[in-house]
């Protein structure tokens, strides 16, 4: 199966610098910080909220460092403040943000859930992301495919989909063609990058 991979319609063309590795990245693959006014540092998943960005890569690795080593810090240039446990806090608010936009493709009519209603898209083309739980049945998952030039997403977890769907738990699920679908692909790019170890196994469940 193909595996999710990046969007670029987060501000086209755009780069930001991570605080954690040095490297130019495009704001879609990049988490955005800011420091409120009493010195906390606040996730801004959307990349809304007024002031000063502080970027660093949509990466665990990078987190875990950025707040291990001071980084907030120096990129703001004054003291600040962590809240408790912040790299989980992120990942949350990610898979959050993803439930989401998955939950707005169901009400528009492009996502269906359920092995047979999958398939039967599948079947017809009409697929431009194939969702699969990461805690579901490896033999179930593995009786469905990802078409050519869709993506795959398989780092949520049943409750996670099932919420998006306002179902109790979800396994297999797809999205069609439409304006969400790159959005769903984007921050599910994120997730992955702070969910998905390089061995391609869910890091834990939540």
């Amino acid at each position: 199966m193909g595996r999710g991979g990046k969007s670029s319609s987060r501000n086209d063309g755009a780069v930001r610098k991570c605080i954690a590795t040095g490297e130019l990245l495009p704001q879609a693959g990049l988490i955005r910080f800011v420091a409120g006014p009493d010195g906390m540092i606040v996730p801004d998943i959307l990349g809304k909220l007024p002031g000063r960005g502080i970027w660093v890569s949509a990466q665990r690795a990078a987190l875990e460092k950025a707040v291990a080593k001071g980084l907030f810090a120096r990129a703001a240039k004054q003291p600040v403040r962590l809240p408790d446990d912040l790299v989980n806090t992120v990942e949350a608010q990610l898979a959050h943000r993803l439930i989401d936009l998955i939950a707005l493709a169901r009400k528009s009519g492009l996502a269906v859930a359920g092995f047979e209603k999958v398939k039967d898209w599948l079947n017809k083309e009409d697929v431009k992301v194939l969702l699969q739980s990461s805690d579901g049945s490896e033999r179930g998952k593995s009786k469905l495919w990802t078409p050519e030039g869709a993506r795959y997403v398989g780092w949520l977890t049943t409750q996670e989909l099932g919420q998006a769907f306002g179902r109790e738990t979800v396994v297999h699920a797809a999205i069609g063609a439409g304006g969400l679908a790159p959005r769903v692909v984007e921050e599910a790019a994120r997730l992955k990058g702070l969910r998905v170890s390089e061995g391609g196994q869910a890091r834990r469940k939540v």
